[in-house]
């Protein structure tokens, strides 16, 4: 067993902390001493351990246990639990795997994950469960992420890989000291920096902001909410209606080409298509020039100001910078098609402080100079099965089995899935419509989850087995936008009978005989030995050196040097477009894009085009719900998880999740400061408190992702959420058929004051427990 030093390391996605230990358990978690800015996350995450909503014992929906399949879904979320022996669970949860693959074939089984569970490469759920179905056979999959799918999509059509969303950001040191003008739509938000996949060893994009302005940096923040960028950036706002970006950025491109300010040379020589969109920019090809008091219908920002900010970008050395949370809307890839155009006609891409990127601020990590090379992770295998959904479109697979479905210029069709399987994230927090995902859940004859806590994807679980948390036990954590590799040291025993996904799925791999190929014959230390040593020889053969493992181990940490060579993003192409060609068609950035244009989407044609949202606070369905909803990351958690914890609960008002509203709206409503109150639209109706902020424009609100489901009646689609969850209000529907990204940030909504009193929370509490405990 391995050792635990004096002063554990543990690593998460908000941060590196050293624990505090009294009798074999950490009792504090203090910062790492290197992090200049770090996250206060890690403070829930304690007590969390011993909290009463912690499932302690394997648990069995009632008529599930009674009856199995045949139960049907109809009871999940309302039904009592009945808690069971280990071995009857892993049992019962081997029987209905193997039931399913043998007569509906393994692709009638989804793997439910998401890859923020945990920061250790080992330990990761995602991971582990695709892992551990592609040894019993294979699964259906998703593609993609809720984050940034639609740019998945769009961003390889127009310059051939993810440059500048994925891969090869401009680093912040060749923004800071280079860029005159800093323009950043959606935003650069320190909240949302706070976390990283894979872990952070400093939190760094406060300081980086800061560079940026004593560089010489003018810095604009194009969003409806002032505080999308970190207040102590001193940034101008500009505050456009949600979801019109599009339409400033085609206004801003027209006063390029009507002042000739346009880099021509650069779209000759470096891009295609250019002339068609011209003519679309013009008002040649629909009758209608994009100018900018035509944007200003729409936008509501004033058509001089977009000149203004057009004459500034085409003088200065100016570098575009688009937040994730842009293409989570209707038409979701238009944002990030037209930046990449906006840039190119600006005709610094390639260089130092001028260009693009995507996601700067959307988590920490993204602007650091990273090595080349690949940190290890878990091998998860060959999956069989070709099946796959994009990954927002999970409902839609449960409630339309053999229903077809367009995306990226493919025709396919939804596999009939009979059984879910879920570790690692919390669909009941992630995904939009959440009265229609309750409909949906029932579909499938069985689901289970590995948990940690009595949250929504628990509690509409067939089969609940108690994960064991991070920590809980020890891992390896890296992250490829970081340069460390760390340890994160077990500081806790598993609460209950809780156990590691690895362990849970060993014997269930077991009962099916595959436990040789899921485990290779290895426990976690092996493992762990193992991944770091592939570490240590990925980064020798990059000249760098790692410490043998029981050093690392002790030490709980190893820098490596901070990458020293960097370049700007297309900086190679731009030296060389012929031998550097882009992986596009054409070789070139493809502002038309002929390939998208022969899908014969109307709701994602040839080149960036507004297309009206379908909510939006122009649109006709604003008579009935005038305020848009943004469902924004929270400042006290990840995604939801330690929504139970004290950092997330002080931040609560009057036990539910705050919504920010501009006063005026609120006068108009008459609604007063810590006020609870009604969200409701067409799709469902939630409470949460208000909070008057001025940062808001007129006209919207805010209401963070991530408290946990409390519907009113449990198991009941439409009935009243009472803590605070969007995801009651938010559309699930496509971006468009080429990205099928989500749109949750499309949303209209009206809010007023709930008059009555507010019935009491119960998501913190444990469900409903059937008296007895079956034998195993």
């Amino acid at each position: 067993m391995l050792p635990t030093p004096n002063r554990p390391t543990v690593t998460t996605h908000w941060g590196i902390y050293r624990a505090a230990m009294a009798d074999g358990r950490a009792v504090a978690l203090d910062p790492f001493e290197g992090d200049p800015d770090p996250s206060p996350i890690a403070q829930s995450m304690i007590g969390a351990l011993d909290h009463p909503c912690r499932i302690l014992r394997p648990a069995v929906r009632r008529s599930f246990l009674e009856r199995g399949a045949a139960a049907t879904g109809a009871g999940r979320g309302a039904e009592p639990f009945v808690e069971v022996e280990w071995s009857q669970a892993l049992d019962l949860v081997a029987r209905e795997l193997d039931r399913v693959r043998r007569t509906h074939g393994n692709r009638a089984i989804f793997g439910g994950s998401y890859g923020w569970a945990s920061a250790g490469r080992f330990h990761h759920a995602q991971s582990q469960i695709h892992r551990f179905l592609n040894t019993i056979g294979g699964y259906t999959r998703s593609f993609s992420n809720y984050s940034h799918g639609a740019a998945d999509v769009i961003v390889p059509h127009v310059v051939g890989e993810r440059l500048g969303l994925h891969v090869e950001h401009t680093p912040w040191r060749l923004i800071a000291g280079h860029a005159e003008l800093i323009v950043m739509f959606g935003g650069v938000a320190a909240k949302n920096a706070q976390v990283s996949s894979g872990g952070i060893v400093r939190h760094s994009v406060r300081e980086a902001l800061r560079a940026c302005r004593e560089g010489g940096a003018e810095l604009v923040s194009i969003s409806p909410i002032r505080d999308d960028t970190a207040v102590d950036a001193d940034a101008e706002w500009l505050a456009p209606r949600p979801g019109t970006d599009v339409a400033l950025m085609l206004a801003l491109a027209h006063t390029l080409t009507a002042e000739s300010l346009c880099d021509t040379g650069f779209l000759d020589r470096y891009t295609v298509g250019f002339e068609r969109f011209l003519a679309y920019l013009a008002g040649r090809a629909d009758g209608v020039p994009k100018t900018p008091e035509w944007a200003e219908q729409i936008t509501q920002v004033p058509a001089e100001d977009i000149r203004a900010l057009a004459r500034r970008m085409a003088a200065k050395r100016t570098f575009l910078m688009m937040s994730w949370s842009l293409q989570r809307a209707d038409h979701g890839e238009q944002p990030y098609w037209m930046a990449i155009v906006l840039a190119a006609m600006l005709g610094q891409i390639g260089l130092p402080g001028g260009g693009y990127g995507f996601g700067f601020g959307s988590v920490n990590g993204i602007g650091n100079p990273i090595h080349d090379f690949a940190w290890p992770s878990l091998p998860q295998g060959e999956n069989p099965v070709p099946d796959f959904i994009p990954v927002a479109r999970v409902a839609d697979m449960l409630l339309d089995p053999g229903g077809s479905f367009d995306f990226n210029g493919r025709r396919l069709a939804y596999p009939d899935i009979r059984l879910v399987y879920w570790a690692g994230g919390n669909p009941f927090h992630h995904h939009q419509d959440l009265n229609r995902l309750v409909d949906a859940w029932r579909r499938p004859e069985t689901v289970i989850a590995h948990e940690s806590w009595w949250n929504g994807l628990a509690r509409h679980a067939d089969i609940v087995l108690p994960a064991a948390t991070q920590l809980e036990r020890n891992d390896v954590a890296c992250s490829s936008r970081d340069r460390m590799i760390s340890a994160s040291h077990k500081v806790a025993e598993p609460a209950g009978e809780a156990r590691a996904d690895f362990d849970i799925f060993t014997a269930i791999a077991d009962r099916l005989g595959a436990r040789e190929a899921f485990t290779e014959g290895r426990d976690e230390e092996a493992w762990l030995r193992q991944l770091y040593g592939v570490a240590r020889q990925r980064t020798a053969a990059k000249g760098l050196d790692l410490p043998d493992f029981d050093t690392f181990w002790r030490q709980g940490i190893a820098l490596l040097p901070e990458a020293e060579h960097a370049e700007p993003t297309l900086a190679a192409f731009r030296r060389d477009p012929v031998g550097n060609a882009l992986r596009t068609p054409s070789g070139r950035i493809e502002i038309f894009s002929q390939t998208i244009a022969g899908f014969g989407y109307d709701d994602c044609p040839g080149h960036p085009v507004w297309i009206a949202p379908k909510e939006w606070l122009g649109a006709p369905e604003a008579e009935l719900y005038p305020l848009h909803l943004i469902s924004s990351q929270p400042a006290t958690k990840l995604h939801s998880q330690y929504d139970l914890g004290a950092v997330a609960q002080a931040a609560k008002v009057k036990g539910r999740e705050p919504m920010r509203i501009h006063p005026d709206d609120a006068a108009a409503r008459g609604i007063a400061d810590g006020d609870i109150v009604r969200l409701f639209n067409g799709r469902g109706a939630c409470l949460a408190a208000a909070v008057l902020a001025r940062d808001l424009r007129r006209g919207v609100v805010q209401l963070a992702t991530g408290a946990w489901f409390d519907p009113l009646e449990p198991g009941v689609a439409g009935a009243l959420e009472k803590h605070g969850n969007p995801n009651v209000l938010t559309a699930d529907r496509g971006t468009s058929r080429l990205g099928q990204g989500c749109s949750a940030h499309s949303c209209l909504v009206e809010v007023e004051p709930f008059r009555q009193a507010a019935p009491d929370l119960t998501c913190f509490i444990p469900p409903a427990f059937a008296a007895g405990r079956a034998a195993g």
